[in-house]
Order: C-alpha cells, then structure tokens, then sequence
C-alpha cells in the first residue's frame, strides 16, 4: 500500500488545476459513494484529482488509486479499502474501476461495512448501475463527464472565462448572448478548430497526432472496455468494428437493419444490439422516434457520429460540412437531455424543432411549425427564429 500513496501524492502534486470542467460544479461531494462515468480521454482522472487537490487534506487521509495498477492483481479492494480505513483513511479516490472484475459487488460492500470512508470512483461511459452486481443504483450517486463544449474550448485554449448560457436563455435572447461573447473573442475564428480536433482535452498534448490518438482510443475501447463490461466474443468485436467503419463513411446514417445486418453478418438483433454497444461507448449519438422507454430492440431512426472530431478522424475522406454541423448540434445539446427524431426538420427537443445550415439557411421548410428555429452556421451573431450554430457550444 506504501506504493500506492507515493503514487498518489505525485498524482496530486503534478494535476493541472488552472482549467476546470463544467461537472465540478454540478456534482454533490457529500454524497458517501460518487461515480464519474464518461468515454476515453473527457479527463475523468484530472476531474477526479482536482477535487482532490481542492479539497481534501493533502495526508494519509486521501488516497487515490488506479484499478488496473498490478497492486489489483493480487489484493482485493476490500482488504484495500479496510487497510486504508485501518490507516486513518477517509477519502478514497477509485480511477478506472471497471478494469477490476468484481469492483460494483465490492464496492457495495466496502460502502456498507465502512460508514466513515467516502469514495469517489470513475469508469468508463458503460457503466451502468442498475445492471452492477450489489445493487449499487441504491447507493451511488453517479454524474457522466462529456466531452469539452466549445466554451470549454476557448476557456481552455485562450485562456478566457465565459460563463455557460442556458437553453431557454439561447431560445429567448440569443442576439444579446452572442453579442456579449462576440465583444470579447471572435467565435467564428476558432469554430472550425473545435469541430476538427477540440472535443478531447488531450488534443492539447500533440494536436497534430489528435485524429491518430482519437483511433486509437476508439479501438481500445473495442478491444478492452465492450469485453469487460459484456460477455462479447473477439469475432464480435471484429464485427462491430465492420459496422462502425460502415457507419463513419456513411454519417448521418438512416439505417436500413435489413441490409446493413446481411452485410456485417449478423441477425437483427444483434445489429441493434450492436448499434447500442457503440452508442454506449460514445463514438456514435442515434435518434429514435420516441425518446419515452427506449425498447432494447427498437432501431434508431438517424444515426450520428457522436461528436465532429470522429469524422476527421475515421472518414476517408474529409467529411461533408453539413454532417459536421449536425453532429454538433445534437452532441452538444445532447448533454442536456434526449434529443428526438422528427420528421419534419432535423432535430426535436423538448417542444421545439430545429433546422440546421449554413449561413444562408431560411426557415422555409419549418416555418409553418411552431417553437422552430434555424441553427445557422458562419454567422456570428442571429436574429428573430435565426440562430448561430456556435452559441449551442455554449451550453455547459
């Protein structure tokens, strides 16, 4: 365990803490048990200990721990946690949990027999507590980290402080909002930088190698993230890799399960199935009919990138503007609630219906519906029912 403190304090020491991410503020650190799920690379860890560092004693009190550290290999994260207790511990920090095979059984137990201890603990975006063994749903409270909103962006890279603006406050004062932040930076400038390679804080290492890395998590994901949540063969796997290569060079994808199932080489079921698998690991965002009680064999009607940096980074060839534009929108409003097929306009949520576009978009084919809007893209700042594409990364 000795080992595993020094690892720590130099985990805490060397944690950036001048950038913080939107969840900080929405998460409840009383709670006994806390669970940051999320994809690959949104910076659960950094999350996890700039908390710490904040706020908690800097002393053998606090302790964080990585579940694929080999120490797991060997002990229990029982014995773990009660020699931790046993030690004057109280706060235990839990990275990457569903590397360890038993970890929600464990947990639960560990939350019940050590009143005294809070733990925090993050995992991947799989996660899913009312499936956990333990019954942990009663017990944890758990929040999703998403990727940066294009306001982190800029806070992030340009070092500025600009506050999220809420939907009802884009919906009912968009031209005054955009107005603000238009007097202090010039959004357009850094909109498409965002949309290429800006979703992932670890662009910022080597963003030349951003879209290789990107790959690179996405395959991780495949091969060691689906097989430890679900009992998923390797052939499996190769085929949801056929799928969502077909997916990528086809986005926004209405899928025809019929077709698409004979070509991957697998039943119906097992396509949706499928689709749900990368949907859960968020490389892809899917729109169904109704967002009410989704079925688990019912077939989404749209399929989406999850967010615009996938497209540069998995399509052969440089994806289509207005994909982009759409993968977006509904990434970025996405984090607030589920967003909603329509037939008529792109995208539905809550009681209103959007239109995606360019800067010369008009309101012509949803004009006769009401609470619509245009979204326009290469405008800085919109007017009446017209409203900037950008000012949607504004959201959290």
């Amino acid at each position: 365990m000795e080992k595993i403190f020094q690892k720590s304090y130099q985990k805490l020491y060397r944690v950036p803490n001048q950038f913080k991410r939107y969840l900080e503020d929405k998460i409840d650190w009383n709670s006994r048990l806390i669970g940051i799920k999320g994809a690959r690379g949104a910076g659960k860890t950094t999350l996890l200990l700039q908390y710490a560092k904040e706020f908690l004693p800097q002393d053998n009190q606090t302790l964080y721990a990585s579940l694929d550290d080999l120490y797991f290999t060997e002990n229990t994260l029982i014995d773990f946690a009660e020699q931790f207790v046993i030690q004057g511990g109280k706060y235990l920090l839990l990275d990457e949990v569903h590397r360890y095979q038993n970890w929600s059984q464990e947990l639960k137990n560990i939350y019940d027999d050590q009143p005294d201890l809070k733990i925090v603990f993050t995992g991947s975006s799989l996660i899913n507590l009312n499936q956990a063994k333990g019954d942990l749903s009663r017990r944890a409270v758990i929040y999703e980290l998403a990727g940066l909103s294009f306001r982190e962006f800029l806070n992030f890279t340009k070092g500025k402080d600009f506050k999220p603006v809420s939907f009802d406050q884009i919906i009912e004062n968009h031209t005054n909002h955009a107005l603000q932040i238009s007097e202090n930076i010039r959004p357009l400038a850094h909109f498409s930088d965002f949309l290429e390679y800006g979703y992932y804080p670890y662009f910022k290492e080597a963003p030349k190698l951003y879209h290789q890395k990107l790959s690179e998590t996405i395959s991780l994901a495949l091969s060691i993230d689906l097989p430890s949540s679900h009992d998923i063969s390797f052939g499996s796997v190769e085929k949801i890799r056929l799928l969502l290569h077909v997916i990528s060079e086809s986005v926004p994808f209405k899928p025809n399960i019929s077709k698409l199932s004979e070509r991957i080489g697998i039943s119906r079921n097992s396509l949706i199935q499928f689709i749900r698998y990368l949907e859960d690991i968020r490389v892809i965002k899917c729109l169904y009919a109704d967002t009410k009680g989704i079925g688990a064999l019912q077939k989404p009607e749209k399929i989406y990138m999850h967010h615009p940096n996938l497209q540069y980074a998995l399509a052969s060839e440089n994806p289509n503007i207005g994909n982009v534009r759409e993968s977006f929108f509904i990434n970025q409003l996405g984090v607030l609630g589920p967003m909603k097929y329509t037939p008529e306009g792109d995208f539905a949520f809550k009681d209103s219906v959007f239109e995606i576009g360019g800067r010369g978009k008009t309101n012509k084919q949803v004009k006769h519906l009401n609470n619509s809007y245009v979204v326009a893209d290469g405008i800085e700042v919109g007017h009446l029912h017209k409203i900037p594409l950008w000012l949607f990364g504004f959201l959290y």
